[in-house]
């Protein structure tokens, strides 16, 4: 029985309630073993969302940024579990931007069934899954659907990260424009990049470096039901199997029709 994406919704809101007390106040940063910033912000999402989980669905295991040392031999006999990242964007948010996130998806067999991505500054909420479809709801007020664009309006837009790049994503973009002629870049942060190609805002997120599986489940449910996928630079839909680590490979973000596709996994699989 699939929990109702309401509740998960819900549990979501709480979780970014929980954050904003501690957004633009003087908060204590610890650094982790991979050397990311760790904040009491982070901590009570975490809290608030495995236990709001676990109640909400007592038989799905919840991996979350927070507490992920569940070793691999626990992790491979899952079919379905809450893939939560409570606080996305975390640099972000320490230097008070806008851009951080509450990330909430459920895998099932590797595969996203759904995500749902908050953003706790604005009270927007992305939610959405491959068959289901993509929505965006404020705070008050209804649903109302998103789907990517097949076509840019007014010039092709590609979304970066403002903190993350790398010579190969630098060459790529090169490429692109060699191509496609020069694109727009946009940045932002988190995992509100997929959420600006699930709405028709961009036309492309490459990212040829780190992330992790936590970063991008939930955004990816988003876009895949607006009309979207995130590919290996081979050309296959990310997934997330458990794994030793949780690292993401390299990969692309785009409309699946869209006319340029295959052009565009030609060139990143060429470098």
């Amino acid at each position: 029985m699939q929990p109702p994406i309401d509740a998960v919704i819900a549990l979501v809101r709480q979780a970014g309630a929980a954050i904003l007390p501690y957004w633009r106040s003087h908060l204590a940063v610890i650094e982790k073993a991979d050397a990311s910033p760790v904040t009491a912000a982070d901590l009570a999402a975490h809290r608030l969302l495995v236990d709001g989980l676990q109640a909400l669905a007592p038989d799905i295991p919840v991996l979350s940024e927070e507490a992920a040392d569940i070793p691999l031999a626990e992790r491979a006999t899952w079919e379905r579990w809450w893939l939560v990242d409570p606080l996305d964007g975390t640099k972000e948010f320490i230097a008070g931007s806008e851009e951080f996130t509450v990330n909430v998806a459920l895998i099932e067999r590797g595969r996203v069934v759904f995500g749902v991505v908050g953003i706790p500054a604005t009270g927007r909420c992305y939610h959405g899954g491959a068959g289901i479809g993509a929505w965006r709801s404020e705070s008050t007020g209804t649903a109302q659907p998103v789907r990517v664009r097949l076509a840019p309006a007014a010039g092709f837009t590609l979304v970066a990260s403002r903190r993350h790049s790398s010579a190969q994503q630098e060459r790529l973009l090169d490429r692109l424009g060699e191509r496609f002629g020069q694109p727009r870049l946009t940045s932002i942060g988190s995992s509100l990049k997929f959420c600006l190609l699930a709405e028709g805002e961009a036309d492309c997120y490459p990212r040829l470096a780190p992330t992790s599986q936590w970063d991008t489940a939930s955004a990816q449910g988003v876009l895949e039901g607006a009309g979207g996928e995130v590919l290996d630079l081979a050309g296959a839909a990310l997934s997330y199997e458990a794994r030793d680590d949780f690292l993401n490979p390299h990969f692309l973000a785009l409309p699946a029709a869209a006319e340029w596709r295959a052009a565009l996994i030609e060139l990143a699989g060429a470098l």
